[in-house]
C-alpha cells in the first residue's frame, strides 16, 4: 500500500455580515482539506487549522517525503515529516500542515483495517458526546450586548447544555455582555468566556474577579500565547479556571504550559497541534500533570470528524487525572461549506452529537460541495 498523490482543496464563502473576536476579524470563512491517495484506491481525509493557502503551501512542500510510502506507517512518517522542516518549524505552519497530513493518513489507517479512529487509538468510551455552542462574535453595525444575549438564548432552546462568548472588546462592555447573557441563558446553562488574547494580565485580572459572579466554567485566552508567565499572572490572580493552547503547536509547544500549569484547561486542537499521533501525546503529558483536556475546534465536518474519533478515545478517569469529561466545541457562526462538505452532516439533536462509527473518520465527502465552494483562482 503506497501514496501515490496529496492534494489540497481551498473552500471559500465571503460572509453577508462579517464578524470579529479581540485578535482576528473575518468577512469571508476559508479552509483548506488534505486529501491523500494510496495505490489501492484508499483515499483519506484531513484538514488544517489556520490560513488556508499558507497550509496548502506547506501540505504541497511535504509531499515530495510522503509519495510512495505506506500510509499506514503513522509515527514514522509524522517524524519524517516533521524533521523535514524541524530547523524552522518546530511550531506553526509546519505543524498546522503536518497535522492535516497526519488526521488524512490515519483516515487512511482505519480504512484499511475497516476501523474506526477512535478504535485504533484503543477503543470507544463512548458513542455521543455533548455540544458547547461557539459564538457571540463581534457583528458589524450590531448592539454586541443584546446580539449576543439573544444569539445564547436560541442556543439553550436548541438543547445545547452550554456555550461560550467573545469577549475582549474593553472590560465594561465584557462585563455587560456577560451579564445579559447570564440573563438570557438562565443560571443551568454552562457559560465560558473566550478573550482571544484580547487582554493585558491587569485587564483579564480585573474582568475574571468581576465575571466570576455569573458562574463562569473557565476563561479561555486571557492573555497572548507567548507569554506563559502572564497566564501563570491571571491564574493565580482571579478565581475562574484558565484555558488555552489553540495556538501552542506540538508537544513541545504544550509542554511548558503543562509543566508550569499555566492553565487549568488545555485546549489542543487536532488540526493544529499535530494530528491524531501528536494529540495522543500531549494528552498523556496533561493527565501527569492534572490538567484537564477540552479540545479546540474551529473547522468544516471534516474536524468535527477528527474531533469526535478522539473524543470517543479519551479515557474516563476514576482518579480525576483528567477531571474533564470531553465535550465538543461547536461553531455556530455562519460557514455554509461547514457540513456541506459532509455527505451526512454531523449535526447536534438537542445539544447531543453522535460519533461516527464507520471506518476510519467515519465519514463521506461531497464533491460537488468541494467543488461548489472552491476558492476563485485569483484568490489561491
Amino acid at each position: 500500500m503506497k501514496i501515490v498523490a496529496v492534494r489540497t482543496h481551498l473552500l471559500e464563502h465571503r460572509l453577508a455580515v462579517p464578524f470579529e473576536s479581540a485578535s482576528m476579524r473575518f468577512d469571508r470563512r476559508a479552509h483548506v482539506l488534505v486529501e491523500i491517495e494510496c495505490d489501492d484506491g484508499t483515499i483519506g481525509w484531513g484538514e488544517c487549522l489556520g490560513p488556508a493557502r499558507p497550509n496548502a503551501a506547506v501540505v504541497a512542500a511535504y509531499t515530495p517525503w510522503l509519495i510512495g510510502q505506506d500510509p499506514r506507517q503513522t509515527e514514522k512518517l509524522w517524524a519524517i515529516l516533521y524533521n523535514a522542516l524541524r530547523d524552522q518549524g518546530q511550531r506553526g505552519l509546519a505543524i498546522t500542515a503536518l497535522s492535516g497530513i497526519d488526521i488524512a493518513l490515519w483516515d487512511i489507517k482505519g480504512k484499511h483495517y475497516r476501523a474506526s479512529v477512535s478504535m485504533l487509538l484503543g477503543g470507544r468510551w463512548r458513542e455521543s458526546v455533548r455540544a458547547y455552542a461557539t459564538g457571540s462574535f463581534k457583528r458589524d453595525g450590531v448592539d454586541r450586548v443584546s446580539d449576543n444575549a439573544l444569539e445564547m438564548a436560541e442556543r439553550r432552546a436548541q438543547g445545547f447544555h452550554a456555550c461560550k462568548i467573545k469577549i475582549g472588546f474593553g472590560i465594561e462592555e465584557d462585563l455587560r455582555v456577560i451579564r445579559a447573557v447570564r440573563e438570557a441563558i438562565g443560571d443551568e446553562m454552562r457559560l465560558m468566556i473566550d478573550a482571544n488574547h484580547g487582554y493585558t494580565v491587569t485587564e483579564a485580572i480585573r474582568l475574571g474577579k468581576a465575571a466570576a459572579d455569573y458562574d463562569i466554567d473557565w476563561f479561555e485566552e486571557p492573555v497572548v500565547p507567548e507569554q506563559l508567565s502572564a497566564y501563570r499572572a491571571v491564574r493565580a490572580g482571579q478565581p475562574i479556571p484558565v484555558a488555552g493552547g489553540e495556538t501552542w503547536h506540538g508537544r513541545y509547544g504544550m509542554w511548558p504550559a503543562i509543566e508550569s500549569r499555566a492553565v487549568d484547561i488545555l485546549q489542543p486542537d487536532l488540526c493544529g497541534c499535530g494530528g491524531f499521533s501528536e494529540m495522543a501525546k500531549i494528552t498523556s503529558l496533561a493527565t501527569l500533570h492534572g490538567v484537564g483536556i477540552v479540545p479546540h475546534v474551529w473547522g468544516t465536518g471534516v474536524h468535527i470528524a477528527a474531533a469526535l474519533q478522539f473524543m470517543a478515545a479519551m479515557t474516563p478517569d476514576p482518579v480525576r487525572v483528567n477531571p474533564i469529561e470531553p465535550i465538543l466545541e461547536f461553531d455556530r457562526t455562519e460557514n455554509p461549506f461547514r457540513q456541506a462538505v459532509l455527505k451526512a452532516p454531523i449535526e447536534a439533536v438537542d445539544g447531543v452529537v453522535a460519533i461516527p462509527d464507520a471506518p476510519g473518520l467515519g465519514i463521506e465527502i461531497d464533491r460537488d460541495a468541494l467543488a461548489r465552494f472552491k476558492m476563485p483562482e485569483s484568490a489561491q
